[in-house]
Parts: C-alpha cells; structure tokens; sequence
C-alpha cells in the first residue's frame, strides 16, 4: 500500500544503518489542498510512534496544506491536533455561490479549532518539534484584492514561468515563518529573495493563513504582524512541492507525500518541468501507491475540485473514508521498520 523512494546518499544510509527515527532532521510538507488527506495515517503513525518522545530537534518546513499540518503536528499532542484538523477540514462546507471571504473566514474557523486555547504558545515553544511556514509576499498586480487584476497578475507569472522560473522572483519574495530558535536556512538556485522572520503570538495565525491562501479563491492577508507591510498569499506558489536545498541539517528529510514526481512551483503542475534530484539526494519519500489509491472511492485521492464536483454529503462520506482507508498506510510503514526490509526502498522515481 506505501511507496518508499529515497534519493542517493539516503539510499546509501538506509543501506548502511537501516531506517530509524534519529536518521532524520527534517521533514516536509507540500501544498495540495485535500490531497493531504491521504497522508493523513501516516502523520499520526509518524508523530504518535515514531518521533514519540523525540528530544533532538526536528524542523518541519511546510507550504500551505503542508504548513496546516505541522501547524499540528508541533503542538504537544500531536495526533490530537491533526485529528482535529482532519475532521474539521473534510465536514467544512460552504455555501453555493461560496465568495473569497466566506471562504476565508471558514479558514480562519478552522485554524482556531486546530489550534484550540494553548496551541500557539505550544508551536512557539516546542523545544525539539520547530514549525516553519512558507508564505509568498505578493509584487505587482497579485498584491491587489481586486479579480481582474490579480487574474492579470496570475497570468503573467504562468507565462513568465513557462519561461524560466527565475523571472518570478519580480512578483513574489519568499518569507519563512519559523520556530523562534530555529537556524535553518535554504539555498535556492533559482534565487527568490527570501526572508525568515520568528514565529510570534501575534503573527503565528496569520501566517498560517496566508501560507494556504490560494489566490482568486480566498483573501490574501494583509500587513501580517511583525512583518514586512505588504499582501502575503499561498506558499506553494513558489514552493508547491520544493525544489531548493535545506542547509544546516546533519540529518536525512523525511517526506510523506501524495505522489512520487514533486513539482517545484504552484506554476509549474501542469508542466513537464521536473526537480533538480540533487536536491532530493537525502530525502526519504512515503508515497501512496497505485494500489492504495485504486481501492479508494472513484479511484483517486481527494482534491479542492471534489468541493464543486460533489454534494457536501457524498464528498464528507468520500473525505471520510479516505481518511480512515490511510490507517493501511500506517500498518505499511509499521511493518517496513519492524523488517527492515531496505529491498522495499525504490530510487526517485523521475
């Protein structure tokens, strides 16, 4: 039912030392809206028995529904959190004719039952789990509210990508969001300005928000607390699925993910346009498989068209049992740890 794909050096150190909680630094977590959904056993089997305990640090680097998930799995009982999320996130509707604030305002709902009463204090001080959320802050014609304009300044990124991805650094700078004692960095060869700013109490919410914030269908937030003024909007713009080194990290990255080809940007999902696997030569993929996913309901995983394509009840049943099916990836990877079977551990698969 699980994929494990691992790029060269991890492959090497799997080999070498077997697979085990303290090979890893870091983990990440793409956008994808309700894909994520699928990943959803894996999370708590990871955060409620395999880094159970954990006292050495480990830097969770998310973008959008990735930084909504670490947003729970840094807090201090992890599985609880994520639970939250999960049953929150499938049972949200909307109305019909759903507008951006609506949509917002749903959004800010469930981050606040995520969160629950000490779930900020909880991220910004976890002394061993540290959260960083990716957000793009918004130049030119994306920072507007305004449709018309902000379409305008989607189309022109989707042409400049198609392009080189590089020109998008004209439009969009990166900001990390992090756990306040956090020295991780990046190196990101396509050269986006980027800054890291603390996690604060006061800016922790909105940051997530605007983390997942998709442009045309939700409100950018504007003016995020101790932060740089401007309008800042989804991170998976930039960093949808990753292509960029993590530095400062001794260790292995785990990645539990929705499919086994990453795409860099948000841009870039309809392209041909693979990763650098440089960039992947350290990075432990936890992939679904084909088989997983085609005993699922309709033969696919969950995404944001099932909430227009579907009625609430029969997308919240889908939802549902999507999630209770992912239990089965859980047991997977339980039992691929307990053999040791390294035989089982593909080469990336692009």
């Amino acid at each position: 039912m699980l994929d494990i794909y691992a790029g060269n050096n991890a492959l090497t150190t799997l080999k070498q030392q077997g697979f085990s909680q303290s090979l890893f630094s870091t983990m990440i977590g793409a956008s994808g809206g309700p894909k994520w959904f699928s990943l959803y056993g894996l999370d708590k089997y990871i955060f409620g028995e395999l880094f159970k305990d954990r006292t050495s640090e480990l830097n969770l680097i998310g973008s959008s529904a990735g930084a909504f998930r670490f947003a729970a799995l840094a807090q201090k009982d992890p599985v609880a959190a994520i639970t939250r999320l999960a049953e929150n996130y499938s049972q949200t509707v909307y109305s019909e004719n759903a507008d951006a604030t609506e949509i917002t305002g749903k959004a800010y709902e469930l981050m606040s039952a995520v969160f629950g009463e000490h779930g900020i204090e909880q991220i910004i001080t976890n002394p061993a789990i540290k959260a960083h959320f990716v957000v793009c802050r918004c130049h030119g014609l994306t920072r507007f509210e305004n449709k018309a304009l902000q379409m305008l300044g989607l189309v022109t990124s989707y042409g400049l990508n198609r392009i080189d991805r590089r020109l998008l650094k004209h439009q969009y700078q990166r900001v990390i969001y992090h756990h306040p004692d956090s020295k991780l960095t990046i190196n990101d060869p396509y050269q986006f300005d980027t800054s890291y700013l603390p996690l604060t109490r006061d800016n922790t919410l909105d940051a997530l928000l605007a983390s997942g914030s998709i442009p045309m269908v939700m409100r950018g937030i504007k003016d995020v607390a101790d932060s740089p003024k401007g309008m800042y909007r989804d991170g998976g713009i930039i960093d949808y699925h990753f292509d960029l080194e993590i530095e400062n990290q001794s260790g292995l990255i785990l990645y539990p993910h929705f499919t086994s080809v990453p795409k860099a940007g948000w841009f870039d999902k309809s392209m041909n346009r693979f990763v650098d696997k440089s960039h992947y030569d350290n990075v432990v993929m936890l992939v679904p498989s084909e088989k997983f996913v085609a005993n699922l309901p309709y033969q696919k995983i969950p995404d944001r068209k099932d909430f227009t394509d579907l009625p609430p009840a029969e997308r919240i049943k889908y939802w549902q049992t999507v999630l209770a099916a992912t239990d089965q990836l859980a047991e997977s990877l339980d039992d691929f740890i307990e053999k040791q079977d390294i035989d089982r551990v593909k080469p990336l698969a692009w």
